[in-house]
């Protein structure tokens, strides 16, 4: 089975603590602290590897921790470094928070590298803390806390040209005469249960990518059959195929085709439902009696809405050639900015909460309310407020830490203002 989407749990590691000792030698009785360092932790990096087509080995393996970093030891000795963990995934691939399902990362376009989680920092060993009045410290900074996140992989092929239809309408067949693609094909309905890629080679124009995918089935949008992973790997695609059974040979009507796997996308995500589109009216050598029926049929419904009818022969190779120049020419009109899912859970942002405390007051004479303590200064030293996912990030922070609900309960009202540390914001539900 084509795994294209897989649950897996990380672990950042743990700095390693900072050490107590003192320096004891022959004739030093009386040496002065001499505690290392503890190592940082390993991160938990994300690679994009060209040879992987799926996420199979995420399904048998679920849990992934990098190394913790080691203790600091006497004599200065600073603890070693834990080994960086790097998770290897096909290009293509969104990286989910698992219970929200918001993005993190798409490992796709210039996004070759990315740092998912930081390690923990290593403590200071006692050595810092000595001062002319404290000369033995016998205390040390333990290292920061592992980072752990419960992941959502999913696959989404990265192709030009998506081909839609639904099962046997020919498209393995088309697939397999225009490109180097070898799908299986067989007169069984859901033939093809694994996207297929295949690059077509035009002369005198640019080559593009099609992914033929899994036919549809209606309430495919909701899940039904396997038009659900249809419509997960079509979500990068700037051109619509749809492939129709123009004969009728197994007694389904074309145009209701069209409309109800429009419907399907539409339901799915109406920016897809949106795309160009042109039809490929196959299977036009199993039309007895001339063509001219069916495919007039399609035409009249169809290129009035701006929707382009081929009539094709899959198997022959008819009409195949005037269709992909076409869609060359879609796809040259098109956006060629590629597709990719926008950043919208910032796990550096995210697993910053704690519980260190905060005060809520409100200074009369300047009839503003003051937010303070030590995690809201932290929050503003990393956050961006100029930017839009800054401000965004900014905005939820106090809704889930508490704050929001604090300064209501001290009887906050709309268009007063919050003091935080210099920076000053009107309250507004």
């Amino acid at each position: 089975m084509f795994a294209d989407r897989a649950k897996i749990y990380v672990r950042s590691g743990k700095g390693g603590d900072g050490h107590v000792s003192f320096r004891r030698e022959k004739y030093v009785p009386n040496g002065g602290p001499d505690g290392g360092d503890g190592g940082c932790g390993g991160s938990i990096i994300l690679e994009v590897d060209e040879g992987l087509n799926t996420l199979t080995d995420y399904r048998h393996t679920r849990n992934y921790r990098a190394e913790d970093g080691q203790n600091g030891g006497k004599r200065n000795c600073r603890g070693k470094n834990g080994a960086d963990l790097v998770l290897k995934v096909p290009p293509g691939t969104v990286i989910k928070e698992a219970e929200s399902e918001k993005v993190i990362t798409d490992m796709s376009g210039e996004n070759r590298r990315f740092v998912l989680l930081v390690g923990g920092r290593g403590g200071s060993g006692n050595q810092h803390y000595a001062t002319s009045t404290m000369q033995a410290p016998k205390y040390a900074q333990p290292g920061q806390p592992a980072r752990e996140l419960n992941l959502l992989m999913e696959l989404k092929v990265i192709a030009d040209v998506g081909l839609a239809g639904f099962p046997n309408v020919g498209k393995s067949t088309f697939l397999t005469k225009i490109s180097n693609a070898r799908p299986k094909v067989a007169n069984y309905h859901f033939t093809t249960l694994n996207p297929h890629l295949g690059v077509v080679d035009l002369e005198d124009a640019k080559g593009f990518v099609v992914a033929d995918i899994p036919g549809l089935i209606e309430g495919a949008s909701q899940g039904i059959g396997l038009g659900f992973q249809f419509l997960r790997h079509i979500e990068r695609t700037k051109v619509i195929i749809h492939m129709v059974d123009a004969a009728g040979s197994e007694g389904r009507d074309p145009v209701a085709d069209i409309y109800a796997i429009n419907k399907e996308l539409e339901n799915y995500n109406g920016d897809i439902a949106r795309r160009p589109q042109v039809i490929a009216a196959n299977k036009t050598d199993m039309i007895y009696g001339g063509e001219d029926g069916p495919i007039k049929r399609l035409k009249e419904e169809f290129e009035p809405k701006g929707i382009r009818v081929y009539p094709i022969s899959a198997l022959s190779g008819k009409g195949v050639r005037e269709l992909l120049y076409y869609v060359r020419e879609m796809l040259d009109q098109t956006d060629h900015t590629p597709v990719v899912f926008e950043q919208e859970y910032f796990p550096e942002y995210m697993l910053q909460v704690s519980d260190e405390p905060f005060t809520v007051t409100y200074d009369e004479g300047k009839n503003e309310f003051v937010v303070e303590g030590p995690r809201i200064e932290k929050m503003l030293g990393y956050t961006n407020l100029d930017s839009e996912k800054g401000f965004t990030f900014f905005q939820n922070f106090l809704k889930s830490n508490g704050i929001l609900a604090e300064l209501e309960k001290n009887g906050i009202q709309e268009g007063d203002t919050v003091r935080m540390y210099g920076l000053s914001f009107d309250y507004y539900k």
